[in-house]
Order: C-alpha cells, then structure tokens, then sequence
C-alpha cells in the first residue's frame, strides 16, 4: 500500500514538473553599476522563491537610458536617480504607473589604503593626494553627487583638476582599488560589510552635504507581457529583498512616487 502511494506521488510530481517549467519566465534587467551586490543576491532569493529567473547587466544609468531609447531589449529598468526611469515613462519607452523607489543610496569618500580617510573627509582639504576617482556625473548620479558635496565643502575649484572620471561608479572603484586614485567618491554598498567599511578606509558623508538619491525602478515596453517582469518588480518591494537592500548601506524607501 505505502509502495503504491509513493508511486503515485512520483507520478504526480513528474506530470507537475514540466507544468512549473513552462510556467517559470526570464526578464532582462538593466541595473545601475552601485546596486551590483545586493541584485545579485535579490535574483538568487528570487529565482529560488517564484521560479522566475533574472538576467542582470549592470552599467552606468544614463548610458542604459540611451541604450533602452535605441531598442535594447532590457524589460525591467533599476537606475540609480529617479530622474532616468520618469524620461523614460515621459517618451514611451517605460510604462505608467510601474515607477517607485527600491533604494535610497549613500555615498562615501574611500581609499583603499587602511587609514588614508579619516572620519571627517578632512583628508579631502589637507591630503596631498594626486587623484580623486567618482563616476562620471553625466551618466551617473553618484558622480552629481559627488561633485555636490565637492562644492558644499568649498573644495570644487581646487579638486577639479584631480578628478578621475569613472564611465560608472564600479570602474571609479576599480581606479582606487588599483591605486590609479589614492581615493574617490563611491556608493556605501560598494564597500559595506556587517554594516560598516569592510576594507580600506573611508568618510560616509553626511546626506545634508548631497540631495537624496531616491534610486527608483520601472517596467519597460518591452516587459508589459513577461510574467517574470511583474514578478521580479514586486519581489523588489518585499520583506526578503528591503532586508538585502538594507543590509547593503541603503535606506530604505518611506514614499513612493
């Protein structure tokens, strides 16, 4: 008798199988470069909670706007601002309604060398540092920021030679982790482990010195009919995924747009 049931489970679940397979989706995401980490956690958890798998390329925001504007076949759009995925909403590539913010971002001046930054940033008035690394400002806001907190310090005429222009905020990391900048302006998740600087040094500046960085998702034109687009955009704002998100230096979001 117990052979039987098994039997039949065994039968059930082979018949099952296939129907779960054909019900599991891909979606293409383009993600900005700062949310690298936590993504590809959320798309793990995802996958192994809805079936669902996502395809992550991460990049400079203003470069994907450009790319997504030219046919890029991305379904789901995670910018670094808000700014990018409302243009896109205003010209028809996005779709109404869909657009709200998955993150708040923090920025911090980092060196990769243990106690270059002290924890004030007062290295970036009396260092004799040669180079100074952030993302390029017009294709990342991370970069805007940067050069925001560059002028509310009254240092943006006398850093402006220095500057290390990143094509995003991970190569502005890479040129300080090479040493090709002693230190740079990056994102907080970058370098965060159990909640503080992980590795090298660094100044997490305050959010009075940069306006908020409210980075906010949305569904493209081309993800209306992709289940898996739907799903993963949900999965950004649940218990799991704010977690993840949190747990990599972001704030979390209070009001949606």
């Amino acid at each position: 008798m117990l052979l039987q049931l098994m039997r039949r489970l065994l039968l059930m679940l082979v018949i099952l199988l296939p129907a779960s397979n054909v019900l599991a989706a891909q979606v293409l995401v383009a993600v900005a470069s700062n949310f690298t980490k936590p993504m590809e956690e959320i798309a793990a958890e995802f996958k192994q909670s809805t079936g669902h798998s996502a395809e992550l390329s991460f990049g400079a925001s203003g470069k994907f706007v450009a790319q997504i504007e030219n046919g890029a076949p991305f379904q789901v759009f995670l910018s670094a601002d808000e700014k990018k995925p409302e243009k896109l909403t205003e010209s028809g590539f996005a779709v109404v309604g869909t657009r709200f913010t998955y993150a708040v971002g923090k920025l911090v001046l980092w060196s990769a060398k243990p106690g270059y930054v002290d924890a004030e940033g007062k290295v970036l008035s009396t260092g004799t540092f040669k180079h100074l690394a952030i993302a390029d400002p017009k294709l990342a806001p991370y970069g805007a920021a940067a050069l925001e907190v560059l002028k509310a310090l009254g240092l943006e005429e006398r850093t402006r030679p220095l500057l290390v222009l990143g094509e995003n905020i991970s190569q502005a990391q890479q040129f300080i982790s090479t040493g090709n900048a002693e230190l740079g302006f990056i994102a907080l998740s970058q370098v965060i482990k159990d909640g503080k600087i992980g590795e090298g040094s660094g100044w997490i500046i305050p959010s009075d010195k940069y306006a908020l960085i409210r980075q906010d998702a949305v569904l493209l034109k081309t993800g209306v009919d992709n289940p898996a687009a739907h799903a993963l955009l949900e999965y950004l704002k649940s218990a799991k995924a704010l977690a993840i998100i949190e747990k990599y230096g972001y704030g979390l979001p209070k009001n949606q747009p």
